[in-house]
C-alpha cells in the first residue's frame, strides 16, 4: 500500500501527468473557445489527428519545429472554417457537421499517410522538440516539472493565461462570450455574430490542431493510426469540467493527466495481481465521477448550439 501511495509524491509522476495532459490542454483550450462562442465542435477529434499527421509530415518532408506546428495550426484553421460555414451561416446541426469534420480529418489524413509511405510497415521517427533546459532536469523538484518538458508543454500553459487573459479582458473576449450566451444582444451593440463565431472556431480548431502535433512532435516522434485515441472527446467532457472558464481547463486536463499517469504506474506495482484493463479504465471512470461532481453546477453558454440568423430576436 505504501509503493502506491509514493507514487503520487514523485516528481517524476507529476512531470509525466503535465506531459499527459499537453494535448489535452491544447484541445480544451480549443473546444472552450468555440463553445464560448456557442458552437459545439464535435470535429475535434479529426482536427486533432490532422494535426498531427501534418505536423510530423512537414518536419519528415524537410520543415523545421516551429513551422510544423504552424502548419499544423493551420490545417486546424481550415476544419474549422469548414465547420464553422456549415453550422453558423447555414445553421445546420452541429452534432452532425462535427462527427463529418471528425470522419473527413481522420479519414484524409489516413489516406494521405498511404499516399506518401505506401510501402512503410513501421512509420519512420523524426527529431521532435527537446527539452527546453535539458541541464538544469537536475534541479529537485522544478527540473523534472518544467525543464525536462519541451517548448509546447510550455506554450500550452502559456495558451491558458493567453485565452482567460483575451476571453476576461479584451473586447475580443466580450464579443466571443455575448454571442455564445445572447446573440441578438451582441447585434445590438454592431456585433457580427457570424463573424465572431466562425472566427472563434478557427481559433479554436488551430489550438486542437496543435494539441495533435504535440502527439508526433514532443511525445511519440512518429504518426500511427489511431494516436489520438479519443483524446478529443476527452477534452469535450472538460470543458463541461471546467464550467466553460480557461482556469479550470488546465486543472481538469492535469487531472485527467495525473490519473493516466497513475495507472500506468499501478501497472507496474500491481499488474500481476489486477487484469490490465482495469487500470486502462481507471483514468476514464475517476474523469466520469469529476465531471458528474463538478458539472452539476456549470453554467453553460446560453446561446450553445442555437443557430442564429442576422434580425431574429
Amino acid at each position: 500500500m505504501g509503493d502506491i501511495l509514493d507514487i503520487l509524491t514523485t516528481a517524476a509522476f507529476w512531470a509525466a501527468a503535465i506531459r499527459i495532459a499537453t494535448p489535452l490542454i491544447f484541445g480544451t483550450l480549443g473546444e472552450l473557445i468555440c463553445e464560448r462562442a456557442g458552437v459545439l465542435n464535435l470535429g475535434i477529434e479529426g482536427i486533432m489527428t490532422a494535426g498531427a499527421l501534418t505536423g510530423w509530415l512537414s518536419v519528415y518532408l524537410g520543415a523545421d519545429l516551429a513551422t510544423g506546428v504552424l502548419l499544423a495550426a493551420l490545417v486546424g484553421v481550415v476544419f474549422g472554417l469548414l465547420h464553422g460555414l456549415f453550422t453558423v451561416p447555414l445553421g445546420l446541426s452541429q452534432h452532425v457537421t462535427g462527427i463529418g469534420i471528425t470522419l473527413l480529418a481522420t479519414s484524409l489524413s489516413y489516406f494521405v499517410y498511404r499516399v506518401v509511405l505506401p510501402d512503410t510497415s513501421s512509420p519512420p521517427r523524426i527529431d521532435a522538440f527537446p527539452p527546453v533546459a535539458a541541464e538544469l532536469g537536475g534541479i529537485p523538484v522544478l527540473g523534472p516539472l518544467l525543464f525536462q518538458q519541451t517548448a509546447l508543454t510550455w506554450l500550452a500553459l502559456l495558451a491558458v493565461i493567453v485565452v482567460a487573459y483575451v476571453l476576461y479582458r479584451t473586447p475580443v473576449g466580450l464579443a466571443v462570450r455575448t454571442v455564445g450566451e445572447n446573440p441578438a444582444a451582441a447585434e445590438a451593440q454592431g456585433i457580427d455574430v457570424t463573424v465572431v463565431r466562425i472566427g472563434a472556431v478557427m481559433v479554436g480548431s488551430a489550438l486542437m490542431a496543435v494539441g495533435g502535433a504535440f502527439l508526433t512532435m514532443s511525445a511519440f516522434n512518429a504518426f500511427f493510426f489511431e494516436m489520438v485515441n479519443g483524446r478529443g472527446w476527452i477534452c469535450i467532457a472538460l470543458v463541461v469540467f471546467a464550467s466553460w472558464q480557461p482556469g479550470k481547463a488546465l486543472l481538469g486536463a492535469l487531472l485527467f493527466g495525473a490519473f493516466d499517469a497513475y495507472q500506468v504506474r499501478l501497472q507496474q506495482t500491481v499488474g500481476s495481481l489486477v487484469p490490465y484493463q482495469l487500470f486502462l479504465m481507471l483514468p476514464y471512470l475517476l474523469s466520469i465521477l469529476a465531471l458528474v461532481v463538478m458539472s452539476r453546477r456549470a453554467a453553460y453558454p446560453k446561446a450553445l448550439m442555437i443557430p442564429y440568423r442576422k434580425g431574429e430576436r
